[in-house]
């Protein structure tokens, strides 16, 4: 049975969301784009606790008529034997609609359903962090394809020797943020360099920041508070490298934050992506506000992994995997590098849910 606390708290989420149900339908609202974006989006956090909850209600209500049958005297023997059969089939149906119910409010969160921007840069360890940003970097792109994400590159900086001081790339798909969200923090790695000619093992970090990508909806960029500067492009190679001022950066002048784009011939693809990337910083921004106001425990949770804290190691002498966060350790590096990190992924995820769970 749910808890009387749990289920107050779920009959609320219910209403609430009637409520926008018979808002959407306004005339007013319905008129408005964007209004109603929003609240569509709104409405689908809640969609899955409200069908498991109808379907909880009405399984009990089941339930009480079976053993209303199987009480009344005027039942027969063979009535009274199925109204039990009912019974105990009604009673294993609540309890599924029942863990629905809890997984669904567990699982809640208003970036879920949101593509992700990626932010990886390389770390302690010089050109072997390159190279190891480099590898993470095929990783995630290897693992893109397995899912059927679609993965676009907004801007890169190559490290000497052929490695990666900084990529930042968008994955587009379905729950995308829901699963990559994991992957926030340091990634270290421990193996031989190829330029390591004594044999010596050396450790390497790079740096991961998963953000979810905002949307119109979510970020209203006004042009006046936006400064533009337009510069050439940098870097090894290309036509374009120092001859056409194609790069953009970007500043929003309330926050100061900035970013920078080049990785198109194009200034005017340049400062679309750029503004795309402005956009979801300032979304970050706000989200992490709302979280700091909710509660302190909000940012202790696995789901977003503070981007400083060492959240894997990567062991290849021993083709080890070990995600500190969950004590999970895994022989399988050869596997992971290969995109292979649904292991990885689900076991967080799981921990997660119980971790939320418990906080009910």
């Amino acid at each position: 049975m749910l808890s009387p606390h749990l289920q107050a708290r779920v009959e609320e989420i219910v209403k609430h969301a009637r409520g926008l149900t018979a808002k959407s339908l306004e005339p007013e609202v319905a008129s408005d784009h964007l209004a109603y974006k929003r609240l569509r989006q709104e409405l689908l956090r809640y969609e899955a606790t409200v069908e498991a909850y109808d379907g909880w209600t009405k399984t009990r209500a089941e339930i009480e008529g079976a053993k209303l049958m199987m009480a009344d005297g005027a039942t027969d023997g063979a009535m009274r034997a199925l109204a039990a059969e009912e019974l105990t089939a009604l009673q294993a149906q609540a309890q599924h609609l029942e863990e629905a119910v809890k997984a669904s409010l567990v699982s809640q969160d208003e970036d879920d359903h949101k593509d992700a921007v990626i932010e990886l840069r390389s770390g302690a360890g010089g050109d072997e962090a390159a190279l190891w940003a480099r590898d993470l970097y095929r990783m995630y792109k290897l693992l893109a394809e397995r899912r059927g994400w679609k993965m676009e590159t907004m801007e890169v900086s190559a490290g000497e020797g052929g490695g990666l001081k900084e990529a930042i790339f968008a994955m587009r798909g379905s729950n995308v943020f829901q699963d990559m969200r994991y992957e926030s923090g340091v990634h270290r790695v421990q193996r031989v360099p190829a330029t390591e000619t004594a044999g010596r093992i050396h450790t390497s970090t790079a740096t991961i920041a998963v953000l979810p990508e905002a949307e119109d909806v979510d970020i209203d960029l006004k042009e006046s508070d936006i400064e533009m500067q337009a510069m050439r492009a940098g870097g090894p190679g290309g036509q374009n490298v120092n001859k056409t001022s194609s790069a953009v950066r970007l500043t929003h002048v309330p926050t100061g934050i900035s970013v920078k784009c080049q990785a198109d011939p194009s200034q005017h693809k340049n400062k679309a992506t750029a503004m795309r990337l402005l956009r979801t910083k300032l979304y970050e921004m706000e989200v992490e506000r709302r979280h700091k106001e909710r509660s302190d425990a909000r940012r202790g949770q696995i789901g977003r992994g503070d981007r400083s804290e060492k959240i894997r190691t990567y062991n290849f002498k021993e083709n080890r995997v070990t995600d500190h966060r969950i004590g999970l350790t895994v022989h399988q590096l050869d596997q992971v590098l290969e995109g292979r990190i649904d292991v990885l992924l689900d076991a967080l995820k799981m921990a997660s849910r119980e971790e939320r769970l418990d906080a009910l």
